[in-house]
């Protein structure tokens, strides 16, 4: 099967002491106070989530200024990053730009390249032939952890940095050190949380994912379930649609249908929102089946707008890609020991993490985060 590789080589530019990026300021957090007039009716419950984006902002460029003033006089020109991430998808879009505004930034080499199916095959063989090509470092978000084991032997044999970026690979900690990304498991916890305040009756919940393998999907879903064990919500069944936009909408119409009572759904990958909102809308239960969402693809966007979607679980794909140049280029020049000092205030308990922030939003918190996403660049994430 043939695929579609977006490559970008991305050109050099200096590195300047009066550097700033906008796209890291402070953001000010918002309150969901009422729903939008055009909303569906839903539980008034929903109206009453809070939302916040500030996400992880000032911290990662307070990092990123700290290796900007570690790199500064040293040879850059041999670097050059790749980020391999798990399916085509519009979330995976605010990466890119980050990756483009970081690698642009500090004057380095990027290649940017990404499966169009959760192939795990393929993505392997993407990082094998990036490797043999002479990359310095790569960011990846492993579709399946578990098989990357003979391409992190190989990446670390030759000296190539890896960094895990959306899902943590653990089992390789000794060779890829830190994880950058959103700490699923509490960002499934907030989603649980979230959801308690959207049905307060509890009920029936059905989960829509794009696998039961990958890291990131099993950590949130954990996180989920956790949350919500002293409530009256029930998870009625997860749903797995291996990174297939029309089987996620299959998926959430089988669901309302094996269950009149469903109550909610929490939607795990970026495609599966606006999937559920179709498969709601098509049923004529807007409103009275909600929606979680995580991730905030343009048409998931427009029906938190319209209410058919109540809210959004937040991470920061943009951070992923632009942090990633930062730390990868830093790897390369610095050393892996000298740059994990560097990192080290600003991980997560676990020593591990760097997180790129959890956001929550909905309707009320609309025009701030569009705010946002417009100083990125961006018309999603």
């Amino acid at each position: 099967m043939g695929h579609r590789v977006r490559k970008h080589v991305l050109p050099a530019v200096l590195v300047v002491a009066a550097f700033t990026m906008s796209a890291c300021s402070t953001n000010s957090s918002g309150t969901s106070t009422k729903s939008p007039s055009n909303a569906p009716a839903a539980d008034s419950s929903a109206a009453a989530l809070q939302g916040s984006i500030a996400f992880n902002d000032d911290k990662l460029a307070e990092l990123r200024d700290k290796i900007k003033a570690a790199l500064a006089g040293k040879d850059l020109s041999k670097v050059d990053n790749a980020v391999v991430v798990n399916v085509v998808s519009a979330y995976w879009d605010a990466a890119k730009t980050g990756a483009e505004k970081g690698a642009s930034e500090l004057g380095v080499k990027s290649t940017f390249q990404e499966p169009p199916t959760q192939d795990v095959t393929l993505q392997l063989s993407m990082i094998n032939t990036l490797v043999s090509q002479g990359i310095t470092g790569f960011s990846v978000s492993a579709i399946q952890p578990s098989a990357m084991g003979s391409a992190v032997s190989a990446a670390t044999a030759r000296g190539v940095n890896i960094l895990p970026i959306d899902g943590p690979m653990q089992q390789y900690q000794s060779d890829a050190p830190v994880y950058l990304g959103t700490p699923n498991y509490a960002a499934g916890q907030q989603a649980g949380k979230a959801m308690a305040q959207m049905l307060p009756n509890g009920g029936d919940v059905a989960l829509l994912t794009g696998s039961l393998t990958a890291t990131n999907a099993t950590q949130r879903i954990a996180g989920f379930k956790d949350a919500i064990k002293d409530t009256k919500i029930k998870v009625f069944q997860v749903y797995n649609d291996n990174g297939d936009a029309g089987k996620a909408l299959q998926n959430a119409s089988a669901a309302m249908q094996a269950d009149p009572n469903l109550k909610a759904f929490y939607t795990v990958w970026s495609y599966d929102g606006p999937s559920a909102g179709q498969a709601v809308q098509s049923a004529g239960k807007s409103g009275k089946v909600q929606i979680l969402a995580d991730d905030a693809e343009p048409k998931t966007l427009q029906m938190l707008k319209s209410g058919v979607i109540q809210a959004m679980v937040l991470q920061q794909p943009y951070q992923q890609g632009y942090m990633a140049e930062y730390i990868l280029t830093a790897m390369k020049v610095l050393g892996k020991d000298a740059t994990m000092a560097l990192l080290k205030p600003y991980l997560e308990s676990d020593g591990y993490t760097l997180s790129s922030g959890i956001g929550v939003v909905t309707a009320a918190d609309l025009d701030a985060y569009n705010a946002k996403l417009a100083s990125f660049g961006l018309a999603s994430s």
